[in-house]
């Protein structure tokens, strides 16, 4: 896999403000002492546990235990993998990234990626010159025109136009010297048995399709002229930048929207869509050709909690919104559907009643079951016991996808007193459907042989005392110079505490304690569960104590102490085994008499409880045993 050099990831960071990134995902952040809270994003609270440290740089939540610097949060609140983090916040920095290959396939498939996304990107600007200029679109313009969209919408979303030849656009092609394998790989063309070229796109309204970072990856075309051999709209195929189930339309300029108003507008086609951002409405969204997927679902889920659905007035609409409600509340999401008239979408009907009654029309949205039992009701689906106990049945199948018991709870009593029915009778029936649904899918699996989700990672143990170490040793030069002098002494606490592996990896890494975007970026390179650990670890975010060394000292010794006391009671039991040797009696016997004394030099020595707290500066103790050099290969 690529990998990000690790002083590019701290450049990332240095110039990465925690508090304003988390403040640009719309949450209230408020300044409480030297730091700043907020409500967690990752757990449902009212009183806000989430602490910003801004000299640190780091994030930790007192309710759920999440913590990390600016990386952790864009992984943790947008489910992005380490380096889709790095690259965001990159973007957001101007900070260009180079990736360094470690595999020929992989660097070989980062260059044909990106002169896949080089491609789409010239593609999708040559259409939009032809829509423009060519005297061949002029029907093209008057189909947007008879929409209600002009020049200025066509700029803004680079709406373009495929030629209705096929040699216009693969002279274009050639002159731009474009291979004929990358436009099969694109999907813009098909490779004919023959071995010429079938271009994809003729005489369509070409609309660009754009990741979450605005790459162009993918297109969508409307028919101009009817042609019953021909849909209407049809999208390319996918390939290994477009995967129609990991795509929204338009998401790349909906998530502020979707933040700013909490909720995000699900419309049915490309063209609404388009429509509810001409007119101001910014959180609107479409599918691309394929149901509302599961995954579509997480990807929303990193913006918000709340989805509007806007499909047409009609059974498949009616179909959509409850495929889109199942992966929806699987994802604990609260789904409300607006109800269009007949015959009417966002675009004809803004055009006909204008923005304001469409705005009326969010703000008396129904919840799903509420829509849903009024459509039953219109449509003879309550006539009588019969329909009435099948439309039951189908609620309750519904009601079973609910991830979140309390939600499902609360709709149950709500669509039972709709219902007229019992609350316990449903409530069973809705446990009855999720028990055969999980022996369902269990089945599935196994018969599918999918493999197990991914452990959750749990931290590493770390003594708490070599958590302290850690923590002085990231934040304090003095020391982390003093503490990697101490080398036989860390060897020896290493047989009996847990945690002295992330200690020496401080040691050896060096990360400079004054620079929060150098520590950071050292706990990014962690193995997750040391990260974890450390993160955890309480004094990792209290406050420097006065005097480090002699914090670190104490520490140390204190944490030698309790090395030694545990071998000898090692020791002890050994000696209590009968069929234990002479030799190694005698071994074990001078070794316990070697504790006592250590322990006795111990004995007496202010060690303090709270590592973090200012103690009393004096001369440096000794410790038990002599010292090393960690250091040894780095010494000038």
């Amino acid at each position: 896999m690529p990998q990000i050099p690790r002083e590019t990831v701290e450049q990332v960071l240095a110039a990465t403000d925690i508090v304003d990134l988390i403040s640009s995902y719309g949450f209230t952040v408020k300044r409480a002492g030297s730091r700043f809270v907020t409500l967690c994003p990752f757990h449902n609270e009212k009183s806000p546990s989430f602490s910003i440290d801004p000299v640190r740089q780091f994030f930790h939540c007192f309710g759920c235990k999440k913590s990390g610097d600016a990386i952790h949060f864009v992984r943790e609140h947008e489910n992005l993998t380490f380096i889709d983090a790095v690259k965001k916040l990159a973007s957001r920095a101007s900070i260009p990234i180079v990736e360094e290959a470690v595999d020929p396939k992989e660097e070989r498939a980062r260059r044909d990626r990106g002169r896949l996304l080089d491609l789409h990107r010239e593609v999708s600007r040559f259409f939009h010159s032809l829509l423009l200029k060519s005297p061949d679109a002029a029907h093209a313009r008057e189909y947007l025109k008879s929409r209600g969209f002009g020049k200025e919408m066509a700029e803004r979303w680079e709406i373009g136009w495929a030629p209705e030849s096929a040699r216009t656009f693969l002279d274009w092609a050639r002159e731009k010297g474009v291979r004929g394998r990358d436009l099969v790989n694109s999907g813009l063309a098909i490779q004919r048995d023959s071995g010429g070229l079938y271009i994809r796109f003729r005489d369509r309204l070409m609309f660009p399709i754009r990741n979450d970072h605005g790459d162009v990856i993918a297109f969508s075309g409307r028919q101009l002229r009817e042609d019953p051999r021909s849909g209407k709209y049809i999208n390319s195929p996918e390939t290994t930048l477009f995967k129609k189930s990991n795509v929204l339309f338009a998401l790349d300029r909906s998530r502020k929207g979707i933040m700013n108003e909490k909720a995000v507008l699900l419309c049915e086609g490309q063209i609404d869509a388009i429509a509810c951002h001409e007119q101001g409405i910014e959180n609107a969204i479409a599918p691309l050709g394929t149901a509302f997927t599961p995954q579509h679902a997480k990807i929303l889920k990193r913006y918000t909690k709340q989805a509007l659905l806007c499909f047409d007035a009609d059974s498949a609409g009616y179909t959509a919104a409850e495929r889109a409600f199942r992966e929806l509340a699987g994802e604990d999401f609260s789904v409300r559907v607006v109800r269009m008239p007949p015959g009417e979408d966002p675009d004809s009907f803004m055009q006909k009643n204008g923005t304001d009654a469409f705005r009326a029309l969010l703000g008396e949205a129904l919840n799903f079951f509420d829509f849903k039992i009024e459509h039953a009701k219109s449509n003879g689906g309550l006539s009588g016991p019969q329909e009435r106990a099948a439309f039951t049945r189908d609620c309750a199948e519904l009601l079973s996808v609910v991830s979140d018991a309390v939600s499902r709870d609360a709709m149950i009593n709500h669509v039972a007193t709709r219902l007229r029915t019992g609350v316990p009778e449903l409530r069973s029936a809705v446990a009855d459907v999720a028990r055969k649904g999980a022996t369902r899918r269990k089945f599935e699996r196994r018969r599918e042989e999918e493999p197990e989700p991914a452990a959750v990672v749990e931290p590493v143990p770390l003594d708490r005392r070599i958590g302290t170490l850690c923590a002085l040793a990231l934040h304090s030069t003095e020391a982390r110079d003093w503490l990697a002098e101490q080398f036989e002494n860390i060897h020896e606490i290493e047989k009996q505490l847990e945690g002295v592996a992330i200690l020496r990896a401080i040691l050896s890494a060096r990360p400079d304690p004054t620079s929060p975007a150098s520590i950071n970026s050292f706990l990014s390179g962690l193995p997750e569960g040391q990260r974890l650990a450390l993160q955890q670890e309480p004094s990792f975010s209290e406050n420097l104590p006065d005097d480090p060394v002699t914090s670190a000292e104490q520490t140390l010794a204190d944490a030698s102490a309790l090395a030694l006391e545990k071998e000898d009671a090692q020791i002890k039991a050994a000696l209590n085994d009968p069929d234990l040797g002479i030799e190694e009696q005698i071994k074990l016997l001078q070794r316990a008499k070697e504790i006592a004394e250590l322990i006795g030099g111990l004995q007496g020595r202010a060690l303090t409880t709270d590592r973090f707290a200012p103690s009393a500066r004096g001369k440096r103790s000794e410790n038990p045993w002599k010292k090393g050099d960690f250091r040894d290969e780095r010494k000038p």
